[in-house]
């Protein structure tokens, strides 16, 4: 054997497994297809949210959280009603979960040294119902180091275990076949990829030097999803949410490629919910790309009007930060909109400074970087938007300035192939709701949840402006945002009981195979059901490898 175990891929799942494997002594190869540069993968990238129920920083925050007020809402959005089928592992994987964010997923991330800002935010608000998608309260923690700050304690545990002999890195590998022996998964085979000394998240070459063979008693699948893979995402495009679009921008490195599942279903591992996905409808192009078609998801406040590509206020609950796939349903589904692939915001330089911020460790340097000093400066007593915002709106494609509403629209028309906003109507709209902002009460849901983000001490600091009027002068300039849909995660993926062993298409377990993260669907094969509720995926990450290294370091004793 040349080692204990083998983990295919060295993303966030894959790193704490490892860590969980070489704590007990087991030895362990890692094997990824990217070059040392990428450990962490796509988590790395990430902003850094972790979903916590009940957490001391909530407490601090007058938020009054519990494990059943998580779960109610866990439920309602997972809408799990393949239950005897695709689900029957997932809905026991999603109440595990819940358990662990709302128990020993504080201590245990303290304890390797996340540490976590002392603002909760309020991702994911849901579809308006109590009984529908969605956070009934602030539960989104951002880690110190965002993602960097979430994957570094992995990665030194990893660099410790290969200096103490326990792990090996075999970089620039690339997996092609699990090797099955009477039943078992005994290794993997693949191909060496020449050397590539692109930077983190670049994509690199896929020139193959030679091919290669591990074997080890267990093998671990930690390989990520398809977000990278139009044609995949296409392909699994659900009918309920509509036609996916011709033209979509891309969310994640080009490495994040779905390879896994295929090989793995050829090894007779069920791959269940597919039809699962999860993407963004506020993504921008990045003005400064790393990856190829580098897109940036905007992280809205409540405040900014959206419109569709017709120029007509998207109802509720399509609010900014409200119902991701509610909104991408609606948009898609909507016959006489579903031809266009954008849609728009239009807000005020008040609302960009206190609301904007981007997904993205590299867009957040402040926090990022560990400085409390420069999150203050920056996000609570400093003027004007934060740097990356700035030169986003400065340089960005898909942003649009202007002192005028007529001159506004005239730039947005600019950025599509014909006209078709009329200034009229959009003034009629945004009038209508200017009107609302004068009490402390509205009939207007969006200018409601605005009241309700600002008794929020939270929201209120950091992520919620002054309630003003759009067209009042003092707040300019306007700025109009055009959208775009953003891939990013597969929520489906290889089904694994609750060790993470992976379940052959009769339902039993593959001997010596495992699989965690996204390629696991996060856990079970899909544990976020049809909607997600922001935090989860890193969370997810976390909780499968944990649980996918504890059962391959039991088993391979």
């Amino acid at each position: 054997m040349d080692a204990d175990v083998i983990i295919v891929g060295a993303g966030l799942s894959g790193l704490v497994a490892a860590e969980q494997l070489t704590s007990q002594g087991r030895k362990v190869a890692l094997v990824d297809q990217e070059s040392a540069a990428n450990l962490g993968g796509q988590a790395y990238w990430s902003f850094g949210g972790l979903f916590l129920v009940n957490s001391p920083e909530q407490r601090r925050l007058r938020v009054k959280d519990s494990f059943e007020l998580a779960w109610s809402d866990w439920q309602a959005s997972a809408g799990f009603d393949r239950l005897e089928d695709e689900d029957s592992w997932a809905v026991r994987w999603a109440r595990a979960y819940v358990e662990f964010a709302a128990g020993e997923k504080r201590s245990w991330i303290d304890a390797r040294g996340i540490k976590l800002t002392p603002v909760v935010g309020w991702a994911e608000r849901g579809a308006l119902r109590a009984d529908g998608h969605g956070n009934s309260v602030p539960r989104f923690h951002v880690a110190w180091g965002t993602g960097t700050g979430v994957v570094g304690p992995f990665v030194r545990s990893a660099e410790r275990a290969a200096d103490a002999g326990l792990l090996r890195f075999y970089h620039r590998h690339q997996v092609d076949e699990l090797i099955v022996q009477d039943g078992a998964v005994t290794g993997v085979r693949g191909s060496v990829l020449k050397d590539d000394p692109s930077p983190r998240g670049v994509a690199s070459n896929r020139e193959t030097t030679g091919s290669f063979e591990l074997t080890a008693q267990a093998v671990i699948v930690t390989s990520g999803g398809i977000g990278a893979d139009h044609d995949l995402v296409r392909q699994y495009w659900p009918p309920r949410l509509g036609t996916p679009p011709q033209n979509m921008i891309t969310g994640v490195p080009a490495h994040v490629d779905g390879r896994m599942l295929a090989i793995s279903a050829a090894a007779g591992a069920r791959i269940v919910n597919r039809d699962r996905m999860w993407h963004y409808t506020e993504g921008v192009r990045n003005w400064d790309p790393v990856w190829p078609g580098h897109a940036i998801r905007i992280l809205p406040g409540p405040s900014s009007m959206w419109f569709d590509a017709l120029g007509r206020r998207l109802p509720d609950a399509c609010l900014p930060g409200y119902d991701t796939l509610g909104t991408l349903k609606y948009l898609r589904t909507t016959p006489d909109i579903a031809g266009y692939d954008h849609s728009w915001f239009v807000l005020t330089q008040k609302i960009l400074e206190k609301e904007f911020a981007l997904s993205g460790s590299e867009q957040n340097p402040d926090i990022t970087s560990g400085s409390r000093k420069a999150v203050l400066r920056n996000r609570i007593f400093g003027k004007g938007a934060p740097a990356p915002v700035e030169a986003f709106k400065r340089h960005g494609a898909d942003f649009v300035v202007a002192a005028t509403l007529d001159d506004l629209v005239a730039k947005m028309n600019g950025l599509t192939d014909e006209p078709l906003l009329d200034v009229g109507e959009l003034r009629r709209q945004i009038v209508a709701r200017d009107l609302q902002v004068d009490n402390p009460y509205s009939k207007d849901a969006q200018v409601q949840g605005i009241h309700n983000s600002r008794r929020f001490l939270g929201d209120r600091l950091s992520r919620t402006a002054t309630p003003h009027r759009i067209l009042d002068p003092q707040a300019g300039p306007l700025i109009g945002v055009k959208l775009h849909i953003l891939t990013r995660k597969s929520l489906g993926g290889i089904q694994t009981d609750l060790d993470s062993r992976v379940l052959g298409t009769g339902g039993q377990p593959i001997s010596g195979l495992y699989a965690a993260g996204e390629a696991a669907g996060f856990g079970g094969g899909g544990v976020h059901g049809y909607n997600a509720l922001e935090g989860t995926f890193l969370g997810g990450c976390l909780f499968s490898g944990r649980q996918a290294g504890r059962a391959a370091a039991q088993a391979v004793s």
